[in-house]
């Protein structure tokens, strides 16, 4: 059994976890952190862990997570790279759901971040927690910066047309929308019920934190810089990204981008192309870890349009972070994995 440790277990992300890892044929959590609930038992702060994990919030303390196989970081950008670096050292494996160790430029990351990147040597040994991209890599890894939310969706979505090149790389746009657990379960107002509820805005305009890190990935896969305008979007809804995005064709002539697209994805457990003509429902992955995709060409014209629509605490960040620890630990890629999507 892998002893698993939670640092930052009361945010969404973290319950998340924890509502995955109950299920895990070959993980129990050992270890959660918090250090403003110690000594409160999880299932008091969420009663649907009941009977499932019988645990209680600890102040972090190295030498405790060091006790476990695997640690995951539930926590906002700057800590994992306080913490990780001595758990390294001690032969824990670490998976950051933060953004500490994504983009590797970390004069960018501190740009984007508003502080500086304390953990130079350890940010150059993570590996990029992509499964669909590089599997091979988190095999061997023993540090994975897990992606954000709007970059897996939007990733998976033009991967297909940048690897073959088919699409300008220097025209992408990605209009993205969220729910509004997205931003977290800390005090906003802009995430209260009478912000939020019947209501729909654009932020972030001239730029948000997930643009390089979009970039980043999109560039590697085009081996060249890619132009990129990226809008996200809050919607009254409390999970879901759908992020549809639009390409132009470089070579007017017939393509069969179903094909591509189901043939790109056809061993991925996680990524499911639809029938061709698909519209994707954000509500078809609630609660799963499932990128589902469709693909068209409108007036077989010029432009495809790329829909990619995922559950932002699940492929967005949790079930993903389990994905990434099963592959790292040689189990089964969808091991506690196989929840259904909520219908409605």
């Amino acid at each position: 059994m892998i002893k698993v440790g939670i640092v930052g277990g009361t945010g969404y992300t973290g319950v998340e976890l924890l509502r995955i890892l109950a299920n895990h044929p070959q993980a129990k959590v050992e270890v959660i952190t918090s250090r403003s609930e110690e000594g409160v038992k999880v299932a008091d702060m969420y009663p649907n862990l009941r009977g499932h994990h019988d645990i209680a919030f600890t102040v972090p303390d190295v030498d405790r997570l060091a006790t476990c196989d695997v640690v995951f970081f539930a926590t906002p950008h700057g800590v994992a790279m306080s913490m990780a670096p001595e758990l390294l050292e001690r032969g824990v494996k670490v998976i950051d759901l933060g953004a500490d160790f994504r983009i590797r430029d970390l004069e960018t990351w501190s740009k984007w971040y508003g502080m500086e990147h304390t953990a130079a040597d350890t940010a150059a040994k993570a590996v990029y927690g992509l499964p669909e991209v590089y599997r091979e890599q988190i095999k061997d890894a023993q540090l994975i910066a897990c992606p954000g939310c709007y970059p897996t969706a939007t990733q998976l979505g033009f991967l297909p047309l940048i690897e073959n090149k088919l699409i300008d790389h220097r025209r992408l746009i990605a209009d993205c929308k969220s729910g509004v657990s997205g931003a977290g379960r800390g005090a906003n107002v802009g995430a209260l019920l009478c912000e939020a509820s019947e209501s729909m805005t654009a932020y972030a305009v001239p730029g948000h934190r997930h643009l390089p890190e979009i970039r980043q990935g999109l560039s590697d896969a085009a081996e060249r810089p890619i132009g990129l305008t990226f809008v996200p979007h809050l919607t009254p809804m409390i999970r879901g990204i759908h992020s549809t995005l639009y390409g132009i064709l470089k070579d007017p002539v017939e393509h069969d981008l179903q094909k591509l697209f189901e043939e790109r994805y056809a061993d991925e457990p996680f990524v499911d192309v639809m029938p061709a003509g698909s519209h994707p429902q954000t509500r078809s992955v609630k609660g799963a870890n499932v990128c589902r995709i469709s693909v068209h060409r409108p007036q077989n014209e010029d432009t495809v349009v790329v829909l990619s629509v995922i559950d932002n605490l699940v492929k967005g960040a949790a079930g993903q972070a389990v994905q990434n620890m099963n592959i790292m630990m040689g189990l089964e890629e969808a091991a506690g994995l196989n929840q259904v999507g909520l219908m409605p």
